[in-house]
């Protein structure tokens, strides 16, 4: 490795004015190892955004020839789990290869397709493929709390991974897989720059009390309890004002995003007291909307998602000062719970979300100020991602722990198939997504 290492990380996300975690995490990530190496961050699509200590490359994910030599030339790859495709290059290429594996996209899967059985057996297999290949092929693994890498640690352990080779270099495994919480910009929110909220919606008064769910309203979260809650909340204040940030038109939002519309106009609420803002927020204007809010609230099902989940969105709420209402039951929660950041309740109780509600905003913003601030400058990202950096700087690099790759380890039967369907498609998804990209572009234009 060079004295300053080169670094690809791979998002198969958009990178842009409007992004989702995994983008965000991955430009920040980006930004915070520029300082340490020579970065380079791929994405599947880069719109309006430019940088001067990042190098952006766009690729298509199903059809990723473009980043076959960037992979090839790195020192180090930072990535999730990955298509065959991509991963057999990352495998074959002589880098360091780190897998971020803060989302627990496993379980995610299984809420994502709850309604349509056959697309959800066939993507578990896929999202499980891509995890095994991951553990097998990775020689360090990032996660984003304590309780994931216990999970990852168990994975690991299943696929017998933890041998006492690996075992009596580092006992603690801290040098295979470590925490790297999704983390806050370390400058200190800026000023308000406007009103987007009541712009966005006249009907919302000057002396309203806005209630703010700042991320997405994906299927496998409850915001229809929110919505519950605030009609029971009427009475008590009933300047309350819901709204739904996050953008409601993703295929995985559709669902969640029309039980909380019904419920909205069941109640009789609907574009009166709770709000649907349709489109993404830019991530540079995220700050303007946190600062308007009076509070903020998330709400979801118990299932597995949630014990291993790490809601992203609500450290922007620590980040600007916001007071979290929130439900129990993942590491965010009990923090909130515990540090005094707002108030966490049992999922699915409407009644105890609005008694919540009642005490966040009676206590107002500033009776939080102290504690949101120090958990804000604990998580910045150049803080945080101290594992990330230390694997990306190391100079011996372990072999993974799936041993030496010069020949590919032997996967169970139905796995193999897929993999070998997915690469014998590779080139048919090329042709396909280059005449798609050639479309695109001429209505662009």
């Amino acid at each position: 490795m060079s004295a300053r290492p080169r670094v690809l990380l791979i998002t198969l996300d958009r990178v842009g004015e409007r992004m989702a975690g995994a983008a965000i995490r991955a430009w920040e990530l980006a930004h915070v190892l520029s300082a340490h190496a020579d970065v380079t961050l791929a994405a599947a699509e880069i719109r309006s955004v430019s940088s001067d200590a990042v190098a952006l490359v766009e690729f298509a994910a199903h059809s990723p020839r473009a980043l076959r030599d960037r992979v090839m030339a790195a020192d180090v790859v930072v990535a999730q789990p990955q298509w065959p495709v991509i991963a057999g290059w990352m495998h074959r290429s002589g880098a360091r290869v780190v897998y971020d594996l803060y989302d627990p996209e496993t379980l995610e899967t299984l809420e994502l397709f709850a309604d349509r059985p056959l697309q959800r057996r066939m993507w578990v297999h896929l999202t499980l493929d891509r995890l095994h290949d991951a553990l097998r092929g990775g020689h360090h693994f990032l996660c984003a709390s304590e309780k994931q890498r216990d999970l990852w640690l168990g994975a690991l352990y299943a696929q017998r991974l933890i041998g006492p080779d690996a075992y009596d270099r580092d006992p603690s495994f801290r040098s295979v897989i470590d925490v790297v919480p999704f983390g806050l910009p370390a400058d200190a929110v800026p000023a308000a720059s406007g009103s987007p909220i009541r712009a966005a919606f006249p009907a919302i008064g000057p002396d309203d009390e806005i209630v703010l769910w700042n991320g997405g309203i994906w299927n496998w979260l409850d915001p229809a309890c929110a919505v519950r809650a605030l009609e029971l909340l009427a009475e008590r204040r009933p300047r309350a004002r819901l709204v739904f940030m996050g953008g409601t038109d993703h295929p995985a939002a559709r669902r969640a995003s029309e039980e909380a519309r019904r419920a909205a106009s069941a109640a009789g609420m609907l574009d009166s007291r709770v709000f649907f803002n349709t489109r993404w927020v830019p991530y540079e204007q995220r700050a303007d909307w946190l600062l308007e809010a009076t509070c903020a609230v998330t709400t979801h099902r118990e299932h597995l998602e949630t014990r291993f989940a790490f809601r992203t969105r609500l450290l922007d709420c620590f980040w600007a000062g916001l007071p979290v209402v929130c439900t129990e039951g993942d590491e965010l929660s009990e923090r909130v719970r515990r540090e005094r950041l707002g108030e966490a309740v049992p999922p699915g109780d409407a009644a105890a979300l609005a008694d919540a509600l009642e005490r966040v905003l009676a206590a107002g913003r500033g009776s939080y100020a102290g504690a949101l601030a120090t958990i804000a400058e604990e998580l910045a990202w150049p803080r945080v991602a101290a594992p990330l950096v230390r694997f990306a700087t190391a100079i011996e690099r372990p072999s993974p722990l799936g041993g030496a790759l010069r020949r590919p380890w032997r996967r169970e039967a139905g796995h193999a198939l897929r993999s070998l369907a997915y690469a014998a498609s590779h080139d048919a998804l090329h042709r396909a997504f280059a005449l798609g990209r050639r479309v695109r572009d001429r209505r662009r234009a």
